[in-house]
């Protein structure tokens, strides 16, 4: 039903969620989240030790849509692109620069990185 919405089925992975728990659901979603923070509140740091967990699931799953989300900036992008993100939530980064700077940087990134599959969208 929800595809039939034109919408990707997904779920997301808190920081302490090892994939492992979730592995035998992964060939049924079209995106998995990986939370690069704890949820709860804008403006933390960066997990960079969430990234294997990306590198796991694109060695997986090659087409699978991998988003990471929490602590994405101009200084962290190029780390979550390489490991294999292909779509980014940026909240702080974006509105506390230059919204179109910042979201064109995260994007270039991704596509350097991810063979130009960039899951980046911005309202403009």
């Amino acid at each position: 039903q929800i595809r039939a919405a034109g919408m990707k089925v997904g779920f997301a992975l808190k920081p302490r969620t090892p994939v492992a728990d979730w592995a035998h659901l992964v060939g049924q979603v079209d995106v998995v989240l990986i939370m690069t923070v704890e949820p709860g509140f804008g403006g933390q740091s960066f997990m960079e030790d969430m990234l294997p967990k990306v590198q796991e699931l694109r060695a997986a799953y090659p087409q699978l849509d991998i988003e990471v989300d929490g602590g994405l900036g101009p200084k962290t992008i190029d780390a979550a692109a390489k490991a294999g993100a292909n779509m980014i939530v940026a909240g702080s980064s974006v509105f506390n620069g230059d919204p179109k700077e910042v979201i064109a940087l995260l994007r270039k990134s991704v596509e350097a990185h991810c063979g130009g599959a960039s899951g980046t969208q911005n309202g403009s």
